[in-house]
């Protein structure tokens, strides 16, 4: 199965983001259902803003290769946004 073809069937999930850093491309999802936090990328974020903690995002959930042992967040989506300014992709970090 390609890369792709796994995120599109990637379990569903919503969390919050309890971390993420622009400067550095990634960050960290907290699920609702679980303890374990979920890696996400910057290039897996969909959306105008850029994601800050106490986000609500949904989510696909993919193993990162060549192990899988861990997942990643992918086709990550702000649902719910905190009540902080958010900056667009388009303004300098």
């Amino acid at each position: 199965m390609s890369q792709s073809e796994g995120a599109s069937k990637g379990e569903h999930g919503i969390g919050k983001i309890i971390s993420f850093c622009r400067d550095k491309g990634h960050g960290f999802i907290k699920p609702d259902n679980s303890d374990d936090c979920i890696f996400v990328h910057v290039f897996d974020i969909d959306g105008e803003y850029v994601p800050i903690e106490g986000d609500v995002v949904e989510y696909r959930k993919m193993l990162i290769p060549p192990k899988n042992e861990k997942y990643q967040a992918v086709h990550v989506r702000i649902v719910n946004l905190s009540p902080e300014k958010h900056k667009t992709w388009d303004e300098p970090a």
